[in-house]
């Protein structure tokens, strides 16, 4: 199905019924990147917006929460979590034929190479750093005062998310892949007890979901909250080391081989250990676990995203197929963390 048109004059209609000072004509152009929810810029006489929506089709089940997207930004905004302004949620699939929101646009920076190869060593320093702040401050919400704390279930995250992943990876499943078997039985048998923890987490912390401010080194809006929930934060920071130890270009956004001194990016202990400093926590014992689980369910998510891919819903169609073959990489890397640590 399409995903990259929008259907502007139900948009308008509705957005003029429904959302104070707008006043078209809209025009609308897909923004390119996003595997998930398609976004769109829309641009009128007097402003500019950004809308969300859930992809057309068949989708798994609790997959391309735009409502709950929604629900989180609206939330944090005026907090310590740098967020979109939120406008207007539409559940009623009539109007596109799935549910959106739309939000300000944001004119910022955004980084896909965390290599930052147009910056100078101390101003990626700067990035690094900022991304460290902005991870602290998601974990250090207060849930209640902003009303999240039920935005996510009680219990062991982990196990939670375990069980999830590995039930959208079976119902996206293309062809057998041995070491993602193996990762699975793995964390099953390898979760740690719940220790207490309990906070929001955005579940694809990464610096391409950052959107900088054009003139120095600060986020202006942490973007794609659709994986966001109430969980471990532990699981946050794994996805950051994770990225890293990917290969570097295009389709890894990885550091892996980087000699990063010299570029002025942190090493992982350095990132580690300077956001431990922020959360007033000692240090992470069995660190392996939660880097392992975060290889888990990124090779789960891609390979939702191949499944889309041929069954002909992808966002971006190609991409997904070039990123579905990361499955396996992806599968043993998880392995690697979990021996290793």
């Amino acid at each position: 199905m399409d995903t990259s048109t929008l259907d502007t004059e139900a948009v308008a209609g509705w957005l003029s019924a429904n959302l104070p000072g707008f006043e078209g004509p809209l025009e609308a152009a897909k923004i390119a990147g996003g595997q998930s929810n398609p976004t769109f810029l829309l641009t009128t006489p007097g402003r500019k917006y950004v809308l969300r929506r859930k992809p057309p089709g068949v989708l798994l089940k609790s997959a391309h929460a735009v409502d709950r997207e929604f629900r989180v930004q609206k939330a944090l905004a005026g907090s310590d979590v740098p967020v979109a302004g939120m406008h207007v949620l539409c559940e009623d699939d009539d109007v596109i034929g799935s549910a959106f929101y739309v939000m300000d646009h944001v004119a910022g920076r955004q980084f896909d190479d965390p290599r930052l190869p147009d910056l100078d060593p101390e101003a990626r320093g700067r990035v690094f750093d900022e991304m460290n702040r902005v991870l602290a401050a998601i974990h250090s919400v207060d849930i209640d005062a902003v009303g999240l704390s039920d935005y996510g279930p009680e219990g062991n995250y982990f196990e939670r998310q375990i069980a999830r992943w590995t039930k959208q990876y079976r119902a996206s499943e293309t062809e057998p892949v041995p070491d993602m078997d193996a990762l699975i039985d793995w964390l099953a048998a390898n979760t740690p007890p719940d220790d207490g923890r309990r906070t929001l987490v955005h579940g694809d912390f990464r610096i391409d979901n950052m959107l900088f401010a054009p003139d120095r080194e600060e986020v202006i809006a942490m973007l794609d909250w659709e994986l966001s929930t109430i969980g471990h934060p532990y699981a946050d920071l794994g996805s950051v080391i994770m990225q890293w130890q990917m290969p570097p270009g295009n389709e890894g956004r990885g550091l892996a081989g980087v000699d990063r001194a010299s570029l002025g990016i942190p090493t992982d202990q350095a990132f580690i250990t300077a956001y431990c400093q922020r959360m007033g926590l000692p240090g992470i014992d069995r660190f392996g676990f939660y880097l392992a689980f975060c290889f888990f369910r990124m090779g789960a998510i891609i390979q939702g995203v191949l499944k889309r891919a041929l069954d002909g819903n992808a966002s971006d169609p190609e991409r997904a197929m070039r990123l579905g073959a990361f499955v396996p990489r992806f599968a043993k890397a998880g392995l690697e963390a979990a021996k290793h640590g």
